[in-house]
């Protein structure tokens, strides 16, 4: 049968030494806590990262022909009365805090577009059928869209720059 610690001989001590086990236990955790923070706190060094986003056409006027059901949605009244749908590729980038990027905006149809996110101050041109380029520096982490500004492609022509903490102030 089970019994107690308080009735066997060695209870107090048996006790008191799990007690002291644990405290250990706690003290050598807590420890190699303050270690991992003070490791994982080695400064981020900011990067320059270059990327190259591609206006891409999606449902626009000219598919009517290949589509014929579009026809309907582009037509007064339709979905996409006055409207063109188009997207950025890729369209998600992952930055750091800090990080500058160099971005190559490509723009393969005839329809002018916009690269822009008012947060940062960009609101790059990009004519039909060009290739410009743009910078920044991704200086607030947050999670951030960027859209074209043209009426036609709003509100389809959007995607997001994700931008991570600084790790070393994530803390």
């Amino acid at each position: 049968m089970l019994r107690s610690f308080r009735s066997t001989r060695f209870g107090k001590p048996v006790i008191a030494l799990a007690l002291v086990v644990v405290m250990l236990g706690a003290a050598i955790a807590a420890g190699a806590g303050v270690l991992a923070r003070s490791a994982s706190t080695s400064s981020y060094t900011p990067q320059t990262r270059t990327y190259t986003i591609t206006a891409v056409p999606v449902l626009v006027h000219e598919m009517q022909s290949t589509l014929p059901y579009l026809q309907k949605d582009f037509a007064p009244g339709g979905v996409l009365d006055g409207k063109e749908v188009y997207g950025f590729m890729p369209s998600t980038l992952t930055v750091y805090q800090g990080d500058t990027l160099n971005l190559t905006l490509v723009n393969p149809a005839d329809d002018p577009h916009t690269f822009t996110i008012s947060e940062f101050g960009v609101n790059a041109q990009m004519p039909g059928t060009s290739s410009t380029t743009t910078s920044f520096v991704a200086s607030k982490a947050g999670i951030y869209t960027y859209v074209c500004e043209e009426a036609e492609h709003v509100p389809f022509m959007y995607g997001q720059l994700v931008v991570l903490p600084d790790p070393a102030t994530a803390q």
